[in-house]
């Protein structure tokens, strides 16, 4: 069950408890119960979430994988300096 859950992450990226039980047809309470653990081992990292939607409150737990960076955006980056080609330094 624990490998169902990291794949529907590596997919995914993150998603609530809720998701995933409805993804992979599963109780949510058996849902917590091996993120629960999978948090422990360190596979995942999650934190309770409060989300609106459609003016309901859904209260859950979000899960992602440790470790799991997004990819860094394209284009220069703040702070970055460009290596300057100027005539008299280091010439060769």
């Amino acid at each position: 069950m624990n490998a169902l859950i990291i794949e529907f992450l590596k997919a995914n990226g993150e998603g609530l408890d809720v998701d995933i039980a409805k993804a992979l047809r599963i109780p949510v309470a058996q849902v917590k119960s091996h993120v629960s653990r999978l948090s422990s081992a360190g596979e995942v990292i999650c934190c309770e979430v409060t989300r609106y939607v459609d003016g309901r409150k859904i209260e859950g737990i979000c899960c992602r994988l440790a470790g799991n960076l997004p990819t860094p955006a394209r284009g220069p980056k703040p702070g970055a300096k460009r290596a300057a080609n100027k005539p008299g330094k280091d010439a060769v």
